[in-house]
């Protein structure tokens, strides 16, 4: 026979393993969040720079031109088309696209720097630091080594 006080104090024990496992969930959501954020935080700008090598692969140069806000009709003043062919073209040093890859990207203020290294040649790693602009996904050179501190 049970007695009146048999399950005095299931309720609360109850209640103690859901706020366990509430917090518990809770926490496992931060930090997932928090790793998903730093895995991704820079996606659309590393997604841009794949685009422009892989317009550089097909030789659609005009329109990796455009990526970097340049056009035929509107070409940029201090990088012609000319100069942009020195630089990515097919008889400069970066004819094979298919050979660079994104080595690192590290944010910095309004936009990302990427850094792309080449492994074409083994005794000289070629790498190449892009600025991609957040708000339009333009691309250019980096003014920068790398991203002053504090950024």
């Amino acid at each position: 026979m049970a007695g009146y006080l048999d399950h005095y104090g299931a309720g609360e024990e109850r209640r103690e393993k859901r706020i366990k496992r509430l917090v518990l969930t809770a926490v496992a959501v931060v930090v997932a969040a928090g790793v998903l954020f730093f895995i991704f935080k820079n996606y659309r700008q590393e997604r841009q720079v794949k685009r422009f090598f892989g317009l550089l692969a097909h030789r659609d140069y005009q329109a990796a031109y455009a990526l970097w806000g340049c056009t035929a009709p509107n070409p940029c003043r201090d990088y012609q088309f000319t100069a942009f062919m020195q630089d990515w073209g097919p008889q400069s040093e970066h004819a094979d696209p298919q050979a660079f890859h994104i080595a690192k990207t590290r944010s910095c203020g309004s936009g990302v720097i990427v850094t792309v290294a080449s492994n074409k040649d083994s005794n000289k790693n070629q790498e190449d630091k892009l600025w991609v602009q957040r708000d339009d996904l333009t691309i250019g050179f980096s003014p920068l080594p790398g991203c002053p501190a504090g950024q």
